[in-house]
Parts: C-alpha cells; structure tokens; sequence
C-alpha cells in the first residue's frame, strides 16, 4: 500500500463565545463563561487556530483526528457552530471526531453535540442520523476504515460537577474496544484508538483524570492497537502502554488554538505518516506549530514512531 497521512489536532475550544442567556449560566457553565471571559479568550484569541488548519490542509493528510474538546461551555451555539468549523477542515469521510469533556460540559450537551457532529464521529455503515436513545455511549466506540487503517473513537466526555475536568469509558464501551480490537487485529490493520483523555493516572491532575484509565489500558494490554492518540492536557507527549506485542505509542497534541508565549505549548498539529512493508508496519511522526508569535507554522521535529509487531 501507499503511505497514509494521518492528521491530529485537538481541544480547538472554538472562540469567540457567544453571549449566553441568563438561564443558561445556572450550571457549571458560569465557571466557564467566566474563566474564558479571564483567561481563554486572551489564551485562545488571534488567528493561529486557522493558520494551523491553512498549514495542515496543505499537507493533503488522507485522514484528520479531531479529539475533542471543539467548544468551550456546549452552548447551542457554540455547537452548531463547531459543525460548521468541521465542513470547513474536511468532509465527514475524511474527518474523524471524539468528544472530550468540554463538549460535555453540562447534562445532555454531549448527546446535542452527538447529533450535529454525527456525520463526523459514526462508524462505516452507520445511518444517517444518530439512534434515538439519550445514552449517547452506546454509538462508541465507531470504527473507520481506510486502506489498511482502522480509526477507532472512543468517547470519555461526560458531564462533571463544578471544578471537574474527569471523564469516562465506562465497562460495557471497554468491552467492545476489546472485541473490536481483536477483530481488527487478526484481519491485520493498523489499529488507531482516538479518545479525549490520556489513558494514565499521571498524565493530569486527578479531577481532569480519566478516571477509568486502568480499563484502557487493560484493553491495549490484551487486544493491542498500533497507536493512541488523545489531547486534554494540552502539552506534547509521548508515552507507551504495554499491549500483547510490545510497547503502543500513546502520544498528545497541544491545543490547536493556543498562543505562543504562555504557560502551555503553543498551537501544534502532528502527521503521523504510516506505511506497511514487507518488514512490518512503519510511522513517521512530525510536529508542525508555531516556535514564536510572529512566525508561521513550521516542521518542529521528525521522529519514527516504533510500533508493536512493526519492522525493526
């Protein structure tokens, strides 16, 4: 096969906020509201979100992971709007999506997000329009495939109390990773899980943590995958969970909206460049964002990404 380009990004938090009504701020949301009037909005503002997708866009990736976190407080708007940003970096053919838990900001907000985002985040051969139950985890984990990839999304966005960033797979979602993983797997493709929040305890502060992350990774350790992307924190890494064939890259985006110059890395998005040989698979990695504020987006780093089972 020819190599396949895949794009990552992730946690856009689309900006500017729309003005909410009075009712819609009694919840979590003034938290919210609040803390993008503060911080966010100077954090997030300026025009680097959209140089970042003019760059990526002009590297024709095959695929684009989008791990979640599109809107701020899951405002109506702000979602419907987020759809619209969607058809703007690629058709839903091309374009895969998780929520993470700002998209779940409040009860119910991921299922509206779920049904205008829904060309975007369902499996090969799913209908047009989402199943009418309100438990929107049942739809996960979806599975994409596109020459010898497998995209597979895994939702961790569920409504948290005031001052809490936690999310969730839940039993039943892990039990159908597992299955589809194994299946993937013994058909030979290159297993690529998508979720929101970093699959380690460590990887945040424990009200942001996933707080099922031993779940997957108790997945990986027995089916295996081939890469984990997530965003969440923020911040690049690269780290590893150990699956039946050795060590699974499990690697992170910064923000694909934030500035540079502040605490948090700024904007970023990576290629994953994935080819299979006769040796095995292989992936090459590079890191594309912005190195200071007045300069465009540029080629950061270069690295090959081992992956289990693949050529040495």
């Amino acid at each position: 096969m020819s190599t396949f380009t895949l794009a990552h990004l992730s946690d856009p938090h689309l900006g500017p906020l729309p003005d909410p009504k009075l009712l819609q701020l009694f919840s979590k949301r003034i938290l919210g509201y609040l803390n993008w009037r503060r911080n966010r909005s100077r954090i997030m503002g300026g025009s680097y979100l959209e140089q970042l997708v003019d760059d990526m866009q002009a590297q024709a990736p095959d695929h684009i992971a989008v791990t979640g976190d599109l809107v701020n407080i899951a405002l109506p708007l702000e979602i419907s709007g987020a759809r619209t940003w969607l058809e703007d970096i690629g058709p839903p053919e091309d374009v895969s999506v998780v929520p993470g838990n700002h998209d779940a900001y409040v009860p119910g907000a991921v299922r509206r997000a779920r049904a205008a985002w829904w060309p975007y985040m369902r499996g090969d051969g799913a209908g047009n329009v989402p199943s009418n139950g309100t438990n929107s985890e049942a739809t996960f984990p979806y599975v994409r495939k596109r020459d010898g990839i497998a995209l597979v999304g895994v939702t961790t966005g569920r409504a948290s109390g005031p001052w809490f960033a936690t999310g969730r797979v839940g039993s039943k979602q892990s039990k159908r990773l597992r299955a589809i993983l194994d299946d993937l797997g013994r058909d030979g493709f290159f297993r690529v899980v998508m979720l929101h929040h970093p699959p380690f305890p460590h990887a945040t502060r424990w009200h942001k943590r996933l707080s099922d992350a031993s779940r997957v990774r108790a997945v990986v350790k027995r089916a295996g995958a081939e890469l984990i992307l997530h965003g969440h924190t923020h911040v690049d890494s690269f780290e590893h969970i150990e699956g039946p064939d050795g060590l699974v890259p499990v690697v992170g985006v910064p923000s694909a909206t934030s500035a540079p110059g502040g605490k948090k890395p700024a904007a970023r998005y990576n290629l994953f460049r994935i080819e299979k040989t006769n040796e095995g698979w292989s992936c090459q990695m590079e890191e594309h964002g912005f190195a200071a504020p007045d300069e465009p987006v540029k080629l950061l780093a270069e690295r090959e990404v081992a992956i289990p089972g693949g050529r040495p």
